[in-house]
């Protein structure tokens, strides 16, 4: 007889449940929520890089298929690390449990099209990262599936949208790029009313910063690969929402289409959520004075600044209400593509690159990157418009990135 060790012994050596870990604070969850360890009592998370499992005997892996055993069968639906990853997540976020996915994106597509059928209606934010416009403009009504694009930062929109067939309701806030500010609070409320499902993307903040569910959201999903990373190192994706949710409605999904981390990609977010809350709030904290130290240059040139840590940004009480810190990421305005490319090409610090979240300093041309994908008339409607670069804080000394900034713009005119 094969000696065996089961998932169950494996939970058991961690010395917690979930009932303790619950108690704990994000930062405390970043760190230690949903560890599992073996025999060896290994101090980081253990890396399984393992497609498939074996079994004492027929009957075991009968009982494992058929749902009475919770031990692993295929990694495409169960992985020790991955399942870790998921654990961690889900106690950061206050949700009841997650799953993890293969990217952002594969993530914001199994969480609408998990729940969402021929005939349905969407209503989702015109203002979005460039890929989820394109699922709602493009992929759902492939499917049949109606959507609705509004202007996400007034609250009457979302009213006026709803059909007696409205599913629905998705959005990001902060949104991408142009940092508009959903209240959640309002919006969420007004969907557990029609009995409308909302999918928060957080991908901005992480639950280092805000934690949508608080609010009243149903489904929070993620690019982990930008904050909770935080790196640049590997693509990855979450979904956290009710365990009848995600086990009911989201697994059958995954399970069949397979956008599935990999064990590596997940055990190098557990990494990454470690310092988690340390990053966000230290980028957040040089955001902020960055912005600051641009905003009056910046206006002055006849521009303008898009930072939710401001006052001058419309929602700047709101975000106050709805976020611990401003973020890392905001964007401004300056004389068309040709100034803003000016002020990209004459960088020597901040490096020209559309990813978010990381600990470099980064900076992109949304027009010509995150949304090129986009027609000229959608991008103006989502107010992402020629002029506009967003900016992404990493963990440099703010003088430097300052003096960089400062020069940046000097030799583009402003």
């Amino acid at each position: 007889m094969r000696a065996a060790y089961s998932l169950a012994t494996m939970k058991k050596t961690t010395g917690m449940d979930r009932k303790v870990t619950q108690k704990w604070r994000p930062a405390t969850q970043a760190v230690r929520g949903g560890t599992w360890r073996s025999e060896h009592g290994e101090t980081s998370e253990a890396l399984f890089l393992t497609s498939g499992y074996t079994y004492d005997d027929a009957a075991t892996v009968a009982a494992r298929f058929a749902g009475e055993d919770d031990g692993m069968t295929y990694s495409r639906l169960q992985n020790p690390t991955v399942a870790m990853l998921e654990e961690r997540i889900a106690l950061m976020e206050g949700a009841e449990a997650c799953r993890a996915q293969a990217s952002g994106m594969a993530a914001m597509t199994a969480a609408l099209l998990c729940q969402l059928s021929a005939g349905d209606h969407c209503v989702a934010a015109r203002a979005a990262f460039g890929s989820c416009r394109w699922l709602v403009d493009h992929l759902l009504p492939r499917f049949g599936i109606e959507t609705t694009v509004i202007d996400s930062a007034v609250n009457e929109e979302w009213d006026k949208a709803i059909r007696p067939n409205t599913k629905v309701f998705f959005f990001e806030s902060p949104a991408n790029p142009t940092l508009d500010i959903v209240d959640m609070e309002y919006v969420c409320k007004l969907a557990t009313a029609h009995g409308i499902t909302t999918v928060v993307d957080n991908a901005f903040c992480s639950p280092a910063l805000q934690r949508p569910m608080e609010f009243g959201a149903d489904v929070v999903a993620y690019s982990a690969t930008k904050l909770m990373d935080g790196q640049g190192r590997v693509l990855a994706g979450a979904v956290c929402g009710s365990e009848e949710f995600i086990n009911e409605t989201l697994l059958p999904f995954q399970r069949n289409t397979g956008p599935n981390i990999a064990p590596f990609n997940a055990w190098v977010v557990l990494k990454g959520l470690e310092t988690l809350s340390l990053r966000a709030h230290k980028q957040s904290e040089t955001a902020l004075k960055l912005g600051r130290f641009m905003e009056e240059r910046i206006v002055a040139a006849g521009g303008t600044m898009l930072h939710p840590g401001l006052p001058s940004h419309p929602s700047y009480d709101l975000a106050q209400q709805q976020m611990d810190a401003c973020g890392p990421i905001f964007s401004f305005v300056v004389d068309g593509r040709a100034q803003a490319h000016a002020i990209l090409d004459a960088l020597q610090l901040i490096d020209i690159s559309n990813n978010i979240g990381d600990a470099r300093s980064l900076m992109c041309h949304p027009a010509s990157t995150t949304h090129a994908g986009l027609t000229d008339e959608d991008r103006a409607e989502m107010g992402v418009l020629e002029g506009m670069l967003r900016v992404n804080v990493g963990l440099e000394d703010v003088e430097d990135l300052i003096e960089d900034m400062d020069g940046a713009l000097g030799v583009a005119g402003l």
